[in-house]
């Protein structure tokens, strides 16, 4: 019998310690990563949902500082290895097309990968009688024509006509822009590029080209237009008490979390219509992105389609935002340690992080995005052996929680399936709507279904046919003056979203300008989503069952029958 003793024992190690690395799992063999300090600088568009993710990253260990100085900036920062990677909503041209500033990489390698969406929204200050307007309404065209000074006034008739017929009174308008080299201005003049070039070719000096840096009052010394830096600096200006007549061009999420109203624009099929995650989800389908990863711009964006999308419930003015990573294996700024803190933060921001940003005024990534956003990560990886990185995740994503999409429905666009359809009152010669009709900002439910506000209205319902919205739950709801200070009052970790009023149920109706009116559910993102929702590899979670079932049934039971073999020869 003593001799079977260190057999015995061996035996009991093996299974043991078998048994306890499977618990451990296929990460327990790895040395936790190691990370370190990286900065980031660029685009302000983008800030409030970088800030988030940064803010949820420091909660792990990963150190990210993150600087918007605007997009220009941004690139330039990370051309001249100030930075460890750039956040901007235009690829880098060589030259500004308008400008002729220098735009280049300088040699350092770079990838471009797609980490938010949202919509170039326009908030307002216009004050009657003492009160704020929170309902206006204006075409493209009438934009176009604010923005360089063919319409100078809230009483003017086209501003009337796109009200149906409710004249404001005499207030000059004062258009704000910025003052430095900006996404925001890119993205607006790209639109402007696409939709009303003869406007902006006068105003930029004859040339038909988009530019970061805004031609203010179109190059005249004199003017009513006003330039700020940053989108902080527009915010505060457009908030202020002597800024009445004051309208801007800013990403959704500033005027969101100020809760101050922008304008609802009119879009391709008649109705107007706000940057709401919803909405930007469904007109981006309409996106054109450029599929070649031998490009050295893989994955940028192409927008006419998305500014004419057809579909009521498209916001025109909607479009991605990226991040520059480095992927020479000898950047002379990376280390193993930068780039790996560089991979989770993008892996944070890209997957779970998705699901933070709609209802602060952004609109989540198709999976088809994610997933391509995934490979130029690896880039890191690839660059420098000791960077952990599963690259699984790209044809696994189903863990990322992302509102576009569900488990077992990967050709779907979940989030522009369900987008509420816009109310009749949105539609040119009637309405307007009143405030907060049509702000659909909170996540989808636990049903999947675009929630009810806490008054107990119902979303509106999508597909072919449908009419009209009802809740608003986060619209702007406080009236002129300073934001109040935000807090995050139900502890999410996320700031507090204002809740808005109703908006009434109706029915389906043609498109006012009797044309296509985009009643069919929107195209759906191509995607690779696996059928099944739970969470790992299934293979793992197999060899962890035996694991388990050996370590808790035939280890124990093989130390019995030894034992009970000694206690019978005794």
């Amino acid at each position: 019998m003593t001799s079977c003793l260190p057999r015995l024992r061996r035996a009991v190690a093996i299974l043991l310690a078998f048994h306890v690395a499977l618990l451990a799992g296929p990460s327990g063999a790895s040395a936790a990563p190691s990370y370190a300090l990286v900065q980031g600088s660029g685009s302000s568009w983008a800030a409030n949902a970088v800030n988030q993710w940064v803010a949820d990253g420091n909660s792990k260990g990963l150190k990210v500082v993150y600087t918007a100085n605007g997009a220009a900036q941004g690139r330039k920062d990370y051309a001249n290895k100030s930075t460890d990677f750039g956040v901007t909503d235009s690829p880098y041209r060589g030259k500004d097309p308008t400008t002729g500033a220098t735009d280049s990489p300088l040699g350092r390698s770079f990838a471009y990968l797609p980490v938010v969406a949202g919509g170039t929204s326009f908030p307002y200050h216009v004050e009657v009688g003492g009160k704020m307007v929170r309902n206006l309404r204006l075409s493209g065209e009438t934009v176009a024509k604010i923005f360089t000074n063919q319409i100078s006034n809230w009483n003017d008739p086209a501003v009337t006509q796109d009200n149906n017929g409710r004249a404001l009174p005499s207030i000059p308008i004062i258009p704000v822009v910025r003052a430095d080299g900006a996404g925001i201005t890119n993205q607006f003049t790209t639109w402007m590029v696409s939709q009303y070039p003869a406007q902006w070719q006068a105003c930029n000096g004859g040339k038909l080209a988009p530019t970061d840096y805004f031609p203010v009052n179109c190059g005249q010394t004199r003017g009513q237009q006003k330039a700020q830096s940053g989108s902080d600096g527009v915010m505060n200006y457009v908030k202020s008490k002597g800024a009445n007549g004051a309208i801007a061009m800013e990403e959704y999420s500033y005027p969101l979390m100020a809760r101050y109203p922008v304008a609802k624009v009119l879009n391709k099929a008649g109705y107007f219509t706000l940057p709401t995650q919803y909405n930007v989800a469904v007109a981006l389908t309409a996106a054109e992105i450029n599929d070649d990863p031998n490009d050295p711009n893989y994955l940028t964006q192409k927008l006419d389609k998305v500014y004419v999308n057809a579909d009521k419930r498209t916001y025109p003015l909607s479009s991605y935002v990226y991040a520059i990573i480095p992927t020479a294996a000898d950047d002379s700024r990376m280390t193993t340690a930068k780039r790996q803190t560089i991979v989770d933060f993008l892996k944070q921001s890209i997957c779970e992080g998705q699901a933070t940003i709609g209802r602060i005024g952004y609109s989540p990534l198709p999976i088809n995005l994610v997933q391509a956003g995934f490979t130029q990560v690896n880039k890191l990886q690839l660059a420098d052996s000791k960077v952990q990185f599963d690259a699984s995740i790209i044809q696994n994503v189903k863990n990322c929680h992302n509102p576009t999409f569900v488990a077992g429905k990967p050709a779907e666009n979940h989030l522009a399936k369900i987008a509420p359809f816009p109310a009749d009152c949105d539609r040119p010669g009637q309405g307007p709507c009143a405030d907060g009709v049509g702000a659909f900002n909170e996540n989808p439910d636990e049903n999947g279904q675009v929630p009810a506000d806490t008054k107990g209205g119902k979303g509106g319902k999508p597909g072919a046919g449908a009419g009209g919205g009802a809740v608003a739950p986060t619209a702007p709801a406080a009236s002129g003056g300073a934001a109040p200070v935000a807090a995050d009052s139900d502890g999410d970790g996320l700031l507090d979203v204002p809740q808005a009023g109703v908006d009434p149920v109706v029915s389906g109706e043609p498109g006012a300008d009797g044309g296509t009116t985009g009643a069919a559910t929107a195209p759906v993102v191509a995607t690779t989503l696996d059928a099944d929702g739970s969470a790992g590899s299934r293979g793992v979670l197999v060899v962890l069952v035996v694991g388990l079932f050996l370590g808790a049934l035939v280890v124990p039971a093989t130390v019995g029958q030894v034992l009970g073999r000694r206690r019978g020869r005794r």
